[in-house]
């Protein structure tokens, strides 16, 4: 069985090293099974960013995992996360995410330590970079509300959380969901590019070694598009 394991997963443009695992790029609709029968007791982080993932069925095999990166693909308001009571970061940028209720309840039941969360460039997060309608009174709202639903993160997207912020979230939080009314139909017109803040840099995949910095939670994920906006006066 072993043998036939590793022929298999020789297939795979992957890389292991230090109880981290990343399989990017591969266009995958689903996390291969092979890599969780080789994997799934060894790995603290796990990186399937730029593949078109629309279902974590396997997931829940990574019993040991602390870090989930899964930025760019295509999880919708459906997906299903399993029980990970030791994941810390989990990173979902650029992905098809639009009901925020529902995510940060699936999220707060999931992951009770979570204490790192980015949502960038899904329509549940209204941020300006993806979102032209909102502005930084909206993205202020979004925020209180995240916060006052998982209520150990330290970090939400590209900020640090501050003292003010969740005195200010735990007291008001429970009031700002963020709502979006339904699209009315109207005449179309050409549609411009979507917005990605961060390009395709597939010569870096499995090579990366980022952090935040000085922090008592080092986050490594290759490709988040909410690290890249974390300054070191953040920190």
């Amino acid at each position: 069985m072993e043998t036939s394991l590793n022929h298999n997963i020789d297939k795979f443009a992957l890389h292991f090293e230090k109880n981290r695992l990343s399989y990017c790029g591969q266009d995958c609709q689903k996390i291969p099974p092979t890599l969780w029968k080789m994997y799934g007791n060894k790995v603290n982080c796990l990186d399937l960013s730029y593949n078109s993932i629309e279902t974590l069925k396997g997931l829940e095999n990574f019993t040991l995992l602390e870090e989930l990166i899964l930025d760019n693909n295509k999880l919708g308001d459906s997906v299903y996360f399993p029980l990970m009571p030791r994941l810390k970061t989990l990173s979902i940028n650029n992905n098809q995410i639009t009901d925020l209720d529902g995510l940060v309840q699936k999220i707060s039941e999931k992951f009770p330590s979570l204490t790192y969360l980015s949502l960038l460039s899904n329509k549940a997060c209204p941020n300006e970079l993806s979102d032209l309608d909102k502005d930084d009174t909206d993205y202020q709202r979004y925020r209180y509300f995240v916060l006052y639903k998982v209520r150990n993160l330290r970090f939400l997207d590209s900020r640090r959380v501050s003292a003010v912020e969740y005195r200010e979230a735990m007291t008001r939080g429970q009031f700002m969901r963020v709502r979006r009314p339904p699209a009315e139909p109207g005449p179309t017109s050409p549609a411009g590019p979507a917005a990605r803040p961060l390009p395709v840099d597939f010569d870096s995949l499995g090579k990366h070694k980022g952090a935040y910095g000085k922090c008592l939670y080092k986050y490594t994920g290759k490709h988040s598009e909410g690290n890249r906006f974390i300054l070191n006066s953040d920190l």
